[in-house]
């Protein structure tokens, strides 16, 4: 397990964390993750489940926004237009978001064989960062198969953090990027919960402000921004 700022004593806010300090607190939230490490191939694949039933048939309230950039997501644009989510989300490199939808669209019609017949056809989304400075991403590495493990992976609990799963090969303000979760208990109606996954691959050395004020490494570069990052969010608040 990745060591995180609340190991070092550092907090953000003044809200208390959940039991995990994760977005598995949210009840019912699951992660997974599928890790490939060999030789210049350093990628993966990590599965972010609202729920752990048939999401076609149970689809969860959701929006998207996007910050800046032109990230190479899938599914955005129905998830702005109807409101829900109905597949879980992935997150991998650039060049696999296509492979990691075929996966997830198999995986719906496995569960849901009316699909695209007598119903309506199904919204994969998938999210992505730009591995490619520590990661042989032309390998085009990640196959189906390796979504599907990440799905199968998926669980409540504690999340693996760090150089994991669509971690593996992120870098972040100049050091070794990856997963990050955390959550916050929020006192409205008797305690729900915000949880967040973050997928981390941005910032220039010396750009970095701890918690505490402190920077790690006090220089700074000329060279413009050109990371990327990705946000899940989660709660149990209730949003209808």
């Amino acid at each position: 397990m990745a060591r995180t700022v609340a190991d070092f004593g550092l907090t953000c806010g003044t809200l208390p964390t959940g039991t995990h300090n994760a977005i598995t607190d949210v009840p019912g939230v699951r992660v997974g993750h599928c890790t490939l490490r060999d030789g210049d191939i350093n990628t993966g694949v990590t599965a972010v489940l609202p729920h752990g039933g048939n999401l076609f048939r149970k689809k969860v309230t959701a929006a998207s926004h996007v910050i800046n950039g032109f990230g190479k997501t899938i599914g955005l644009m129905q998830v702005q237009e109807l409101g829900t989510i109905e597949t879980p989300v992935l997150l991998t490199n650039t060049l696999s978001v296509g492979i990691c939808a075929t996966a997830l669209i198999r995986d719906a019609i496995r569960q849901n064989p009316d699909i695209g017949r007598t119903t309506g056809t199904v919204n994969p989304v998938v999210g992505e960062c730009n591995d490619g400075p520590l990661n042989d991403i032309q390998a085009l590495a990640i196959s189906e198969e390796h979504a599907l493990a990440a799905l199968a992976d998926a669980r409540e609990g504690a999340v693996e953090q760090g150089n994991v799963g669509a971690g593996t090969g992120m870098s972040c303000f100049g050091f070794k990027g990856g997963i990050g979760s955390a959550s916050r208990k929020i006192a409205l109606g008797g305690g729900h919960h915000l949880g967040v996954l973050v997928l981390s691959n941005f910032g220039r050395p010396g750009d970095l402000v701890l918690p505490d004020g402190r920077r790690p490494d006090p220089r700074r570069h000329a060279e413009p921004e050109r990371g990327s990052i990705m946000i899940v969010l989660a709660t149990d608040v209730p949003l209808e």
